[in-house]
């Protein structure tokens, strides 16, 4: 049995379709947003990391918008990364040395290359660039979807969401699967806007990040790094923000021999961005979608979950549609995002072209192009600050 409407669980980009070469000119809409959301300008050393596997049309097609632009241009291809870090003692020597002379880095990696200790959050973020993250999606599906959606409207979007956010005490995230889990303590991650130096991001963009210090309740798998789909539901219940039994047949064994130690609820995301895929889309592409929700389980280290290192067992697990209430009251209901019927969201979703198109949360109609924020609409006067 699945419990997500997605087919099957690819595992890297060997498992991908490859986009056909005529392909380039669908994928520069999202390129340029990309290109927009590092703030590249010209004469910035850029680096793209790119896996031996990843598509090269998507490869190209970053590269030839980045020298376009008068970017100094190289691309280093690696071997693949490994699941949530499990690899502890990569050989990185090269790519660390590469990413530290960069003032860009676009990062075409399946699995995170910052779940390992010489790439982690601290260590990228000591560095003077500017990191965009494609983890499972350097592909023409995530650029032709999540990428289109113009880059000042997912940054109004998500301040909005913020706003929300912040001032709540407590999130609770349910599912028709069995999710019931209530979190609170919540520290969330203010990048609202573009990338600045010093930090690091996925992309296409698409979540308000948050780490809770309490959690309580029972996460039913729908997808996960060491499992892909569940042959048969798995059931993690936390207790005091640790998994205290992870339940439900050979998937739930997968999950417990990566941490024998145990595991901690780490961080979590709700999904923001509408144009990002649900059906057909990985799982580091479903969690952004407007209204999904991820959590990331990691390994304690000798029983303390040490924030400030990886665990090496980063189990990041899916929740599709689920309905999420901020002290009560709604935010998500069954997997829509609330927030894109605002009033204020649609005036400025009307500078890029119709907010019922902009702001539909089926991505399989595809934005057209003109509306990706290539330009305003006539009508438009130039954004302000949300």
């Amino acid at each position: 049995m699945t419990t997500t409407p997605y087919a099957s669980s690819p595992f890297s980009y060997v498992s991908e379709p490859p986009a056909a070469p005529n392909a380039i000119a669908e994928l520069m809409p999202g390129v340029r947003n990309l290109l927009r959301h590092v703030q590249l300008r010209p004469d910035d050393r850029v680096l793209i990391l790119t896996e031996h596997t990843a598509d090269p049309v998507v490869i190209q097609a970053v590269a030839a918008g980045a020298a376009y632009e008068g970017a100094d241009v190289r691309i280093l291809s690696v071997p693949p990364f490994s699941p949530g870090g499990w690899d502890a003692e990569p050989s990185l020597q090269v790519e660390v040395a590469a990413v530290g002379q960069a003032d860009v880095v676009i990062s075409a990696t399946w699995w995170a290359e910052v779940h390992t200790a010489p790439l982690f959050f601290d260590q990228v973020m000591a560095m003077p660039v500017r990191f965009a993250s494609l983890h499972m999606a350097a592909t023409a599906g995530a650029f032709l979807t999540g990428a289109r959606f113009p880059n000042e409207l997912f940054y109004a979007l998500k301040q909005r969401a913020l706003s929300r956010l912040t001032e709540a005490g407590t999130i609770r995230v349910t599912s028709a699967s069995g999710t019931d889990l209530t979190m609170s303590g919540l520290t969330f991650a203010p990048d609202g806007g573009p990338i600045q130096t010093g930090t690091w991001q996925p992309f296409p963009y698409g979540g308000a990040n948050f780490w809770p210090t309490h959690t309580e309740g029972v996460l039913v798998v729908e997808d996960s790094t060491f499992t892909g789909v569940p042959d048969e539901p798995v059931r993690v219940t936390l207790r005091d923000n640790r998994v205290s039994a992870i339940e439900g047949g050979a998937a739930a064994e997968q999950i417990r021999r990566r941490a024998p130690g145990g595991y901690y609820l780490r961080h979590a995301l709700i999904g923001l961005n509408p144009k990002v895929r649900i059906a057909g889309g990985t799982q580091f592409e479903r969690e952004k979608h407007a209204g999904a929700f991820y959590c990331g389980l990691d390994a304690l280290t000798g029983g303390v979950a040490e924030t400030t290192a990886p665990g090496f067992a980063h189990c990041d697990c899916q929740i599709d549609r689920p309905t999420v209430h901020l002290d009560g009251e709604p935010f998500v209901d069954r997997g829509r995002l609330l927030l894109l019927d605002d009033p204020d969201l649609r005036e400025v979703a009307a500078r890029f072209g119709p907010p019922d198109v902009l702001l539909d949360d089926n991505p399989l109609l595809i934005l057209p192009a003109r509306y990706a924020g290539g330009r305003l609409a006539p009508e438009s006067r130039p954004l302000t600050p949300a």
